[in-house]
């Protein structure tokens, strides 16, 4: 067999160990994943509910046009549920916007860094990639170079916000007078993953500016504060006129019966959301004024994770910590090390254990 070209450049995704495995290797009762960004509080006890009674029909396809789903996410976000495609988590979005959009000799222009999957499906079909570094001081993506990077085979640009894994945001205004200086026929892709994480703003979504500008498309999931990463769902919302091409390249049956069941029953407790993030906000500051006292360079987060300077290497020291029980994600970026928002008793275990380090 001889593979695609275009992948000869890529390798395999290799995840992170599970913790079971860590327990074993080092002889670990407790383990504490803080590696992945999903939610340590798990997710809505409704959802353990649905999922039950979601049981009894597992013989039949899912609904391939998740139309319960979808029209809840509709009514949630007050919108028409013809603007709405539906994935196997964001990882599937990505990969059916870039096999419907881009060609052999295209370009996309992303932050520096960002998150992978950008890049690699887009390396996939061809495309080049073009990455514009963000700023090093604050972290923050930076516009005026995305604008000065756009050439004539420019089709998409990728905004991650908050970003990851910097965790840095920008504002809705910001990004409308980024908008709006884009070609209409570029599509911008605010991928708002980490949305709900957002305290700096109250309207921290740009969803509002889909009524202004078509070329725009707006990421959601629910993997991180909805705490489904395992069930695999998120969606994009767009312009109608976009969603013929995305539909034809989804597969007819991407999300499961019991992935589009939690999804409906997590978006209806929104009480949920307000704790998760409430505590998210407070473990976050702790976090920051930690950094902050060590004298550890860090880039300002509004998502559920922290993006620091290790001023060592980052894989040996997420080696110690990871013998110490805590998984962290290293490889990022040289000698800075992304940590997920864990609980509160788990944070303050890790900030005394690097410490120790420090």
């Amino acid at each position: 067999m001889q593979e695609k070209g275009t992948l000869a450049s890529l390798s395999p995704y290799v995840p992170g160990k599970p913790i079971a495995d860590v327990q074993a290797e080092y002889g670990l009762e407790k383990v504490v994943k803080l590696a992945s960004n999903e939610n340590p509080f798990g997710s809505s006890k409704q959802v353990q509910t649905a999922l039950a009674e979601a049981l009894t029909s597992l013989e039949y396809y899912p609904d391939g046009g998740a139309k319960a789903l979808k029209k809840a996410i509709a009514n949630f976000h007050q919108i028409s549920e013809e603007k709405i495609v539906v994935g196997s988590g964001l990882d599937d979005v990505i990969q059916i916007i870039s096999r419907a959009t881009l060609s052999v000799g295209d370009e996309i222009i992303v932050a520096d860094p960002t998150f992978s999957q950008y890049e690699l499906h887009a390396t996939v079909e061809g495309a080049t990639v073009i990455k514009v570094p963000v700023d090093s001081k604050t972290g923050q993506m930076d516009l005026a170079g995305m604008l000065a990077a756009i050439t004539s085979k420019t089709k998409i640009i990728w905004l991650c916000n908050p970003n990851n894994p910097t965790g840095t945001y920008l504002p809705q205004s910001v990004i409308q007078n980024f908008v709006a200086q884009v070609p209409s026929d570029i599509l911008v892709i605010s991928d708002e993953a980490y949305q709900e994480y957002v305290t700096i703003e109250e309207i921290s979504t740009s969803l509002p500016l889909l009524a202004d500008y078509p070329n725009l498309i707006v990421l959601r999931t629910f993997s991180k504060a909805y705490g489904l990463a395992a069930l695999r769902i998120g969606y994009a919302i767009l312009s109608e006129q976009f969603k013929r091409p995305f539909e034809i390249v989804r597969l007819p049956f991407n999300t499961s019966t019991l992935a589009q069941v939690g999804a409906i029953s997590a978006l209806a407790d929104q009480a949920f959301i307000q704790k998760t993030v409430s505590t998210n906000a407070s473990e976050r500051e702790k976090w920051e004024g930690f950094l902050t006292q060590a004298e550890v360079d860090y880039y300002l987060s509004q998502a559920n994770f922290v993006f620091f300077e290790t001023k060592q290497d980052s894989k040996k020291l997420a080696e110690k910590l990871m013998q110490a029980g805590y998984i962290v994600r290293a490889g990022l970026r040289d000698q800075w090390l992304r940590v997920t928002i864990g609980y509160p008793e788990d944070n303050q275990k890790l900030r005394d254990i690097l410490t120790t380090i420090w």
